[in-house]
C-alpha cells in the first residue's frame, strides 16, 4: 500500500543522507526511484541532491506552479518508478503536496519526502505544514542542541554573527550561518520573544 512520508528536522540533521541512503537501498534490489529536489536550491549543483558526508544523486527539480501530478504520471507511462523522493520538501507549494496525495493515493506510489519543519523564526513553511496535515506518516530526523536535548528549532546567525530576528524565509546556502537549537536555548538566543 502506497503512502506518504515526511520526514522532517532542522537544518543540518542528516535529513539528505537518510534519501540517498534510502533511493540507494531500493535500487540495489532492482527497483526505481525518482529524485526530486527544489529547482532554487542550487548548493549541490543544478539538479542534484548532496550531502554534507560527501555522497549525492542527480535529481529532476521541481518549481513554483509545477504539476508534479502530471508529471510523474507521464514519466510512469515511459519508466517503471518503485518510489518518489523528494528533497527539500519545505519548498513545495501546498498545492503540491495535494499533488503528491494524488501519485499516492491514484497512481499507488510511494512518495517520501524531506524537508525542514520550521523557519529560524519559528515559522512552519507552507509546504511543511500541508505535509504535516496531510501525510501517513511523520519521522522526524532527530538532532542535537548544543546541551545535548534534541534540537527542534533552528537560528540564523547575520555576517557579524548576530542572531537574525527577521528577515526572508528563504536563504539558499550559509550553512554555516545556521545553528540548530532546543526551543528553550532558541527561545534565549532570540529574546524570549514570542514567535510572530
Amino acid at each position: 500500500m502506497a503512502k506518504l512520508y515526511f520526514h522532517y528536522s532542522t537544518m543540518n540533521a542528516g535529513k539528505s543522507t537518510l534519501l540517498l541512503q534510502a533511493a540507494h537501498n531500493y535500487r540495489e534490489r532492482g527497483m526505481e526511484t525518482y529524485l526530486l529536489t527544489a529547482r532554487l536550491d542550487r548548493r549541490a549543483g543544478e539538479a542534484r541532491i548532496a550531502s554534507r558526508i560527501g555522497i549525492g544523486s542527480a535529481a529532476d527539480t521541481f518549481a513554483p506552479g509545477e504539476d508534479l501530478f502530471e508529471r510523474l504520471r507521464d514519466r510512469l507511462r515511459d519508466q517503471n518508478i518503485h518510489c518518489v523522493f523528494v528533497d527539500e520538501a519545505q519548498f513545495l507549494e501546498p498545492a503540491q503536496v495535494w499533488q503528491l496525495v494524488r501519485v499516492v493515493d491514484d497512481l499507488h506510489l510511494p512518495v517520501m519526502c524531506y524537508g525542514l519543519r520550521v523557519d529560524f523564526l519559528g515559522h512552519l513553511f507552507p509546504g511543511s505544514a500541508a505535509l504535516l496535515a496531510v501525510a501517513d506518516e511523520m519521522r522526524e530526523v532527530r538532532t542535537i542542541c548544543h546541551c545535548g536535548r534534541k534540537a527542534t528549532m533552528v537560528i540564523r546567525r547575520d555576517e557579524e554573527g548576530r542572531v537574525a530576528t527577521e528577515g526572508d524565509q528563504v536563504q539558499i546556502g550559509g550553512n554555516e550561518t545556521y545553528v540548530a537549537l532546543c526551543r528553550r536555548h532558541w527561545r534565549e538566543a532570540v529574546g524570549d520573544r514570542a514567535a510572530t
